[in-house]
């Protein structure tokens, strides 16, 4: 059977190919074609088409399209939807603009709060409350419930969100707005808090259900074309959507609860990152994906969840276990420019239209591949196996900007715009991975996107980093990302102030895992998967602590090691993350959460053939620009030509159709059995 991963970024729409259940990742090939912005879909259309037309494929064959997407995403950054109306607890109207009461940069004079998703003329009260062990303190007044749907109906509002006090504890009164909208306000789309995601915290809780409204339409439309069009040219064609938790989901689940798929593209990066750290035995890996618009950097440990419930979209947190991910606006498109005569970079990015100057399709001013095109990293026969020309003219004349602006010539304004690029990284990076209690010499540095083969060993050089890994598909690695996914669900219960009754715990664990094997069942449509497997989770702390820990409990949970289990889990996990503990302590649990995993047939390890027989030449020479000098006469490679066995010494240029891999001085490339590109730095 045929299986495609799609991943839409910025500038381009990655695709991964995987055509046989029989082949491995060795055998699955990509694919880029140009972002078609703003109608997304018209790109994903377009790659399906041709990859399905090259191989053949008939309207009765199988196939399955897993797809990442950034259209919610966008939505919400953009604030470019409809309005949507919430609906909460009397005497709790203000509380998208109250928030948390706290500004992101305390110490700026003229910052300013966020700017709320909902208006609040479109926040309406019902009468009502609930305690927070969830009993009833006052029934829900129907007739206020009619009353604010049709004024939210009344304001022009298609979408609704209700989220009320405690409705993650008990769920009644929000069930019974519902049945009175489903009933009598048809023409309204209602949903309701416990529906998404039943945690503890109301402003949050409240964003996530107005998010998931927001964006809902426009998803539904989208993944409705797509899936519209492999219905109609491929009947026995299935489309799954990746999740920001890493895994992936059916369509309809998507067009039902898209707030899970706004950080799906990245996550599904992290997940191939996993994949291939499993089977090259790389126990920390750092992972840079570099497109055309943004980086995103992870950390991967085997045997650790890469999770955080700390993310945000645009300006609004995102309370969900999501992969946990950093981002920054650096990419191969970002935009150099000067403040002042200062010069600068990103986040602004010139996208895939009107793209890098030397793209020639429009694009004017000065960005990040210019500035490779002119260290003559980039091949002068162009990208994409010369499908895309480069004009170094163009480029030289948008870089003039910079370069008048510091008295210097092109060439030097172009490795000073690298080197600030890189320098906005570190200072996002550092940061990270001091949180995280890692030092860079203990990491593997895993590079993937379109642009994280050049940058990313300029990155590696800066932070100390000896280890680096380009993956074979490093171009579409968050497409493959795709197809190594399983189906995963996230199931949570608050337990704040349950006490720590075993017998109670483990009954919550038994229920949230009974519903995550239901919902796998859902997805698969009548179909099967490989096994179901759980991880059990719980947000801890010490009684007087003012914050959790997310704990890996599943060897407790599993071997009925009882709360003795969960105790030491939580000790050691808040030692290595804060270097001590204190047994004997009182201990609270906020959360359990079970992630149950559906495992799907996906690419598996393959190597061990082709060794390398003879010495490979360079397809061609050029200089290069390093280090504030250039470089006469460097090895220009052709990654087609090189197989497991082969090695040299950088600085050298390994050029592919879909991608560029730029070894620095003083590091040893070589390709593995697998045939990923590694380099090691050479004391």
């Amino acid at each position: 059977m045929l299986r495609i991963g799609v991943d839409i970024g910025g500038t381009f729409t990655d695709f991964a190919i995987w055509k046989d259940e029989g082949d491995g990742y060795r055998q699955i090939d990509g694919e880029k074609i140009p972002t078609s912005r703003p109608r997304f879909a018209e790109s994903v259309i377009e790659g399906i088409t041709r990859i399905t037309k090259r191989h053949e494929l008939g309207p009765k064959d199988p196939l399955l399209v897993v797809h990442g997407t950034t259209v919610g995403t966008n939505a919400v950054i953009e604030l470019s939807e409809q309005p949507v109306a919430l609906i909460t607890t009397q005497g709790y109207r203000d509380i998208l603009s109250i928030a948390r009461l706290r500004l992101d940069k305390p110490v700026d004079l003229f910052n300013r709060r966020t700017t709320p998703l909902v208006s609040r003329a479109l926040v309406f009260e019902v009468n009502e409350r609930l305690r927070a062990d969830g009993s009833v303190y006052t029934p829900i007044d129907e007739q206020s419930v009619v009353s604010a749907l049709t004024k939210a109906r009344d304001g022009g509002v298609k979408a609704v969100g209700v989220c009320l006090l405690h409705g993650y504890r008990n769920p009644v009164h929000e069930a019974q707005i519902l049945k009175i909208a489903r009933e009598r306000f048809t023409e309204l789309d209602v949903m309701a808090s416990h529906e998404i995601w039943p945690q503890q915290s109301e402003y949050e809780r409240s964003m996530l259900t107005l998010l998931n409204m927001y964006v809902k339409r426009l998803m539904a439309s989208y993944i409705g074309e797509v899936d519209g069009f492999l219905r109609d040219r491929l009947p026995n064609a299935r489309l799954l959507v990746t999740k920001s938790n890493g895994g992936v989901m059916s369509a309809e689940e998507a067009c039902r609860l898209p707030v899970h798929t706004l950080l799906s593209g990245p996550a599904a990066g992290v997940t191939a990152a996993r994949t291939l750290a499993e089977w090259t035995q790389n126990p920390r890996v750092m992972t840079m994906d570099m497109g055309g618009t943004s980086t995103d950097v992870a950390l991967v440990q085997v045997g650790r969840p890469t999770l955080t419930a700390q993310a945000e979209v645009g300006d609004f947190p995102l309370l969900l276990p999501v992969t946990a991910i950093e981002a920054m606006g650096a990419g191969g498109g970002s935009i150099a420019w000067l403040d002042g005569k200062v010069p600068k970079v990103g986040p602004r990015s010139a996208g895939s239209k009107p793209g890098p100057a030397c793209y020639g399709i429009g694009g004017t001013e000065p960005t990040i591949t210019d500035a490779y095109l002119l260290c003559n990293y980039l091949s002068p026969r162009g990208l994409l196996g010369g499908k895309l020309q480069l004009s170094r003219e163009k480029a030289e004349k948008a870089m003039s900007t910079i370069a008048n602006a510091s008295g210097s010539d092109a060439i030097t304004a172009a490795e000073s715009c690298i080197a600030i690029a890189t320098s906005n990284m570190l200072a996002k990076v550092l940061p990270f991975l001091a949180r995280a209690g890692v030092g860079p010499s203990d990491l593997t540095l895993m590079i993937f996107g379109g642009a994280g083969g050049i940058h990313g060993p300029l990155l590696a050089e800066e932070l100390g980093i000896k280890r680096i890994l380009v993956p074979r598909l490093s171009s579409v690695f968050c497409a493959f990302g795709g197809l190594a996914a399983d189906l995963v669900h996230d199931g949570v219960r608050t337990v704040t102030g349950a006490g720590s009754n075993e017998a109670a715990l483990l009954r919550v664990y038994d229920e949230l895992a009974q519903s995550g094997r239901e919902w796998v069942k859902k997805q698969t449509a009548g179909g099967k998967v490989e096994k179901v497997d759980e991880l059990y989770l719980a947000e801890m702390r010490y009684a007087a602590q003012s914050f959790t820990i997310p704990v890996n409990v599943t060897d407790a949970v599993r071997n009925g090691a009882g709360l003795e289990g969960f105790t030491e889990a939580f000790h050691a996990e808040h030692k290595a993350l804060f270097g001590f503990s204190s047994p004997g302590t009182p201990i609270a649990f906020n959360e359990l959460m079970v992630r149950t995993f559906g495992r799907q047939a996906k690419p598996h390890a393959q190597g061990g053939a082709d060794k390398q027989e003879k010495e490979v030449a360079p397809s061609s020479r050029r200089e290069l620009r390093l280090q504030g000098r250039w470089w006469p006469d460097c090895p220009i490679f052709n990654r087609s030509e090189l197989v497991a066995g082969w090695s040299d010494v950088g600085p050298a240029v390994i050029e592919h159709e879909l991608s560029t891999v730029l070894v620095p001085a003083g590091f040893r490339a070589a390709i593995s059995p697998l045939g990923d590109i590694t380099m090691t730095k050479e004391d």
